[in-house]
């Protein structure tokens, strides 16, 4: 249908339209907003008419008209349908301007009622369209919108081809959608080459895993487990239309399916990809089922399982397009997997099994087996359950905790009553599995269900535990857990000591007291140790040695120590609470880069091959935070940006992995992504009541707004650190390391005595702990303050002093730092950039990106000339305090506001601020007045 700009009703654009397409859409955007034309292409969907609908929309108003059309498979027979769609309203307004030959023909073909035809009237029908454009555009902007150019009539396709390829220059832009297959497909060439010259084809590809979670949470199946959504995106292929109809049969479904069962496909979705199912003979039909239930089918493996021309049904489906052709490829791939899915779903539950029975003994892999064996089993089994639980371990020992965690679902579904392990072991193992893997909401529900029905205590506990720990740093929202675990707990040691380290967490993360947090993890360590369960007392003293560590509590070697003692447990030596985790924390506070790199290498190395999801995003941060302190920024923000999908995409540790990468986005990144990054942290942590972590949130936000320019706003994130930090007993300033940048945010405002007063406290726990990196940088601080002061000589020094210290300690960006700030303080022959080259190599080699803009900028700022008598003119200024002097020296130089300000490494609004004390002071108006004054003196 055609839409005149005067009477069209916009649809109103979804926020759900551009979720994973805002980098293709923003291009997309530019191009129209340069008076370009885009074609969207790719499978059916995936999305194409949505971000057109979307685009159209934001567009449609810059255009004086709007022209649309959306074809139909069924009406593409239909000549001149796309083409009446387009003009038919507009008809009346440009028959009068075009040629009679043109306007009959146009006539004709637009209401049928001549005879009108390519083949008749085929040059008069071409520039006819090319003419009713051209006419539309002398009066404005033009938008053609076609969707589905696929399926036009060949006969409209043709006449707009051949006026679009003939319309550059004026105001008409095409903005169109075509479907095409595959990744690589170039079907949209012939539709592009009918587009006006320069048009953007733009790709639609796969929404990843986050986004189809995102779609799914925007449409309210927000409650689904992440192993779901999971499953929801590789049987969807991450195509939303497909991943939203599985989600909304998935929230309509009383019952979920079956651990290691393929989700239910609505439908819809069959009759979508199984349109050519009935082409196939049944035999072919059955081997394509056993396909679709098996994880890795091949040709040997069907052959195995009883489909004895398994080649021949295959080749067969490969001609209808359900299966994939690779001739190169041992496996059997279907074309999309949600064909496989429906293939399945589609089958009788009687051929499922059927399908499953053949497989258990096909299967060369032991997990295979047994997960086919429970599928083809129907009712308790002590056998099947033994087996299931056989196979659970082996993927745990592989390090596929999320299988362990299916097969131990599918074990406790055929253990009988009174069977041994029992089904609520057997549950506990699972949900403890789902944790390893990520999967918190899985876990979270598996415990629910056995606190519904255990009576045993120790059962109790142990689930109550899964849930706290399925809670994560938002610990607060389980507060009534503990004393329920305590009161099932009893007086039963090893069970209260699970409690007691839990609590230990609470205090630290709640509560926000460390020693309280000590306390309680000294207690539960004593009560594991009394009941003999080393895990727990292992687990408890690494908490109690991290604790520690971070108050600079002169224990917490001894206690590192006793944490590494034999015997250990391979499941806390690797963990991320565990020693070894203790251990790379005192490395790392204590400036042995080295060791620390090489300790938690090798602990994300193991947690990799266990596959537990929490302890690798907690050591990806941890390496990217020793590469940060050595100075690989570009190292260090891809392990963070790694560390935050991860997070983003398992749901733990989101908080953290945004704080750390937030640090080295401002180091070696982008700013802009650094403060946003830094505030989101922020907000997480406050809504968690994560205390915690809001002062490492602040630390990183501090941090960004001093690489970004804005001194006032590190100093107040800054102070809050401080406040925070002083109520929760953290005494180590290696914690968080932001003493410096807040002394220098200091200088930079105007307060050079509350900057020193920050650097003495700090100093004395630096010294009292032994932190030279931290000491460091003090001096570095302590420096700028002196600069401030008028005391060039001294920070010089001190500077050149410090710029040495952290060079041999191998931390590379503030080695960079101090000898940018060396560089500022050195006069610069004009023209001559020497005094900053080495400060510029340096960052070169960190890879610190926002770094080197500051020495451009530094670079660009003019050098101030100077005046030898306005020092002596300063006498008839006595009145002032030492900044406002310094600062009036700088103006009888003629040093401009951003010159005086980056002279005394302050900001601009406090050169503002303390001149308009001057003229306070001094009872004057303006900067002329000043240079009276001392002119004046010096002529006396």
């Amino acid at each position: 249908m055609t839409v005149r700009r005067d009477f069209q009703e916009p649809a109103k654009c979804r926020p759900d339209l551009v979720i994973g397409r805002e980098e293709l859409f923003a291009g997309a955007r530019d191009q129209l907003a340069s008076g370009g034309s885009v074609l969207l292409h790719g499978p059916a969907g995936i999305g194409k008419s949505t971000v057109l609908r979307a685009l159209a929309e934001e567009y449609g108003t810059t255009a004086r008209t709007v022209l649309r059309c959306s074809a139909t498979e069924s009406e593409s027979h239909l000549p001149f349908l796309a083409l009446a769609d387009l003009l038919g309203l507009v008809l009346d307004d440009v028959a009068p301007r075009l040629p009679a030959a043109q306007r009959t023909a146009l006539e004709s073909a637009l209401t049928g009622r001549g005879e009108s035809s390519l083949q008749r009237d085929g040059l008069a029908l071409r520039l006819a369209v090319l003419s009713a454009l051209r006419a539309l555009a002398a009066l404005g902007g033009v938008l053609v919108v076609a969707d589905d150019l696929q399926w036009l009539d060949p006969a409209s396709a043709e006449l707009l081809g051949f006026a679009a390829r003939r319309l550059e220059g004026t105001p008409v832009q095409l903005l169109c959608a075509v479907r095409t297959e595959g990744q690589d497909s170039q079907e949209y060439d012939r539709h592009l080459r009918a587009c006006p010259p320069g048009t953007l084809a733009v790709r639609l590809g796969a929404l990843s895993r986050t986004q189809v979670a995102q779609l799914l949470d925007h449409r309210g199946h927000g409650s689904l487990p992440r192993s779901t959504v999971r499953e929801i995106h590789r049987t969807s292929g991450g195509n939303p239309l497909f991943a939203l109809e599985l989600g909304r049969a998935l929230a309509e479904s009383p019952t979920r399916p079956r651990p290691g069962e393929p989700l239910p496909v609505p439908t819809s979705l069959r009759a979508l990809v199984l349109s050519r199912l009935d082409m196939l003979s049944v035999e072919a039909r059955r081997t394509l089922l056993v396909a679709s239930a098996g994880a890795r089918p091949t040709p040997a493996l069907l052959h195995a399982a009883g489909r004895e021309n398994a080649e021949a049904e295959c080749a067969q489906a490969a001609e209808l397009g359900l299966l994939a052709t690779e001739p190169d490829a041992p496996a059997v791939r279907f074309a999309h997997p949600l064909i496989s899915a429906a293939l399945y779903a589609e089958a009788p539950a009687p051929e499922r099994r059927a399908a499953h029975a053949a497989l258990s003994t096909a299967a060369s892999d032991p997990i295979e087996r047994a997960r086919h064996l429970a599928l083809a089993t129907t009712g308790t089994d002590p056998g099947v359950a033994a087996r299931l639980g056989e196979a659970a371990a082996l993927a745990r020992d592989r390090g596929a905790p999320s299988v362990a965690a299916q097969l131990g679902l599918l074990a406790a579904r055929h253990t009988p009553a009174d069977g041994v392990p029992s089904q609520e072991e057997r549950r506990l193992q699972a949900a403890e599995d789902a944790i390893t893997a990520g999967e918190l909401d899985l876990s979270r529900d598996i415990a629910r269900e056995v606190l519904s029905r255990a009576a045993v205590p120790a059962d109790r506990v142990r689930a109550w535990m899964i849930v706290i720990d399925s809670a994560g740093h938002t610990m607060a929202e389980v507060d009534a857990v503990f004393p329920q675990a305590l009161a099932d707990a009893g007086d039963d040691p090893r069970l209260l000591a699970l409690v007691h380290y839990q609590l230990a967490w609470r205090a630290l993360i709640v509560a926000g007291d460390f020693t309280e947090a000590r306390e309680a993890a000294a207690h539960a360590a004593e009560l594991a140790a009394r009941g003999r369960e080393r895990r727990t007392e292992l687990l408890s003293l690494a908490f109690q040695a991290q604790t520690e560590t971070l108050m600079g509590h002169p224990e917490a070697p001894r206690t590192i120590e006793r944490a590494l003692k034999e015997p250990q447990d391979p499941r806390v030596a690797w963990h991320h609470n565990g020693a070894g985790s203790a251990r790379f924390r005192w490395l790392v506070m204590g400036d042995q880069l080295a060791e620390a790199r090489a300790t938690v290498t090798a602990l994300l190395r193991e947690v990799r091959r266990r596959g537990s999801v929490e302890s690798e995003v907690h050591f990806l941060r941890g390496l990217a935070e020793t590469e940060l302190r050595a100075g690989h920024c570009g190292r260090a923000l891809e392990l963070a940006r790694e560390s935050l999908r991860l997070a983003r995409d398992s749901g733990i540790g989101e908080t953290a992995s945004a704080m750390l990468t937030s640090l080295a986005e401002a180091s070696g990144g982008d700013v802009d992504r650094a403060l946003a990054l830094a505030r989101e942290a922020v907000q997480h942590a406050e809504e968690d009541g994560d205390q915690m972590y809001l002062s490492r949130a602040l630390g990183a936000l501090g941090h960004a707004q001093l690489v970004a320019g804005d001194p006032a706003g590190t100093v107040r994130s800054l102070r809050r650190v401080r406040r925070l930090e002083l109520g929760l007993g953290i005494t180590d300033p290696a914690r968080g390391r932001w003493q410096g940048d807040l002394a220098e945010a200091l200088v930079r405002t105007g307060e050079p005595a509350q900057a020193q007063a920050v650097i003495d406290v700090s100093r004395e726990h630096a010294l009292r702990l032994g932190r030279e990196s931290v000491l460091a940088v003090l001096d570095r601080s302590e420096a700028l303050v002196r600069a401030a002061q008028g005391e060039l000589e001294a920070a010089v020094a001190q500077l050149t002093s410090a710029q040495d210290r952290l060079g041999k300690l191998g931390y590379g960006l503030e080695e960079a730092r101090a000898a940018f700030a060396l560089a500022r303080l050195r006069p610069r022959r004009p023209g001559s950039t020497s005094s900053y080259d080495e400060a510029t190599r340096m960052f070169r080699r960190c890879r610190a990106l926002p770094w080197l803009r500051q020495v451009d900028e530094a670079l660009t700022a003019p050098e101030p000339e100077a005046a030898p008598a306005a020092a002596d003119a300063l006498d008839a200024l006595g009145v002032l305090a030492a900044m406002e002097r310094q600062v009036a020296a700088l103006v009888m130089e003629g040093a401009t506001n951003r010159e005086i300000a980056a002279r005394l490494f302050i900001s601009v609004k406090t050169v503002e601020a303390t001149l308009t004390r001057v003229y306070r002071k001094l009872g004057i108006r303006s900067r002329v007045d000043i240079v009276r004054l001392a002119a004046a003196h010096r002529a006396k």
